[in-house]
């Protein structure tokens, strides 16, 4: 099952990162927390690990609405992007599928919601692909 649309680009991690975090913004998403999976498992586990950020993903009103409709919503919010580095040096955006997400509350006042978060995370993934180089396929 697929559960993510991404996309694979070439470029320097953290310029990705930083451009990932200034599409979401430009699609109403704040990045409430930004987790550095690499630096984590140094730390914790002593563990060499590639370049991997989890971006938690907010855009407040559709969580509000989102929310209203289905409480139990919060236990799959925010919405995570990751950007990871492959084995072979490219870079990929990953977000999650918010149809797939959601269809986990089986709520269809939710579908609604889904489709604009997709959208929005398509153009997300579109902006960062114009700004770099395209990898090969992911």
């Amino acid at each position: 099952m697929e559960y993510t649309i991404q996309a694979a680009v070439t470029g320097e991690f953290d310029d990705v990162v930083d451009a990932t975090t200034a599409a979401l913004e430009e699609e109403g998403f704040g990045v409430l927390c930004d987790i550095d999976i690499q630096g984590t498992l140094k730390e914790k586990l002593g563990e060499e690990f590639p370049q991997y950020r989890i971006l938690g993903a907010c855009n407040p009103p559709l969580a509000h609405e989102g929310l209203t409709a289905e409480t139990e919503l919060g236990a799959l919010l925010p919405c995570n992007v990751i950007v990871y580095e492959r084995d072979d040096g490219d870079i990929v955006v990953s977000a999650v599928d918010p149809e797939q997400l959601v269809g986990i509350a089986d709520n269809d006042s939710l579908d609604s919601i889904a489709t604009e978060v997709t959208e929005r995370f398509d153009r997300v993934l579109a902006a960062v692909s114009e700004e770099f180089e395209p990898a090969s396929a992911v």
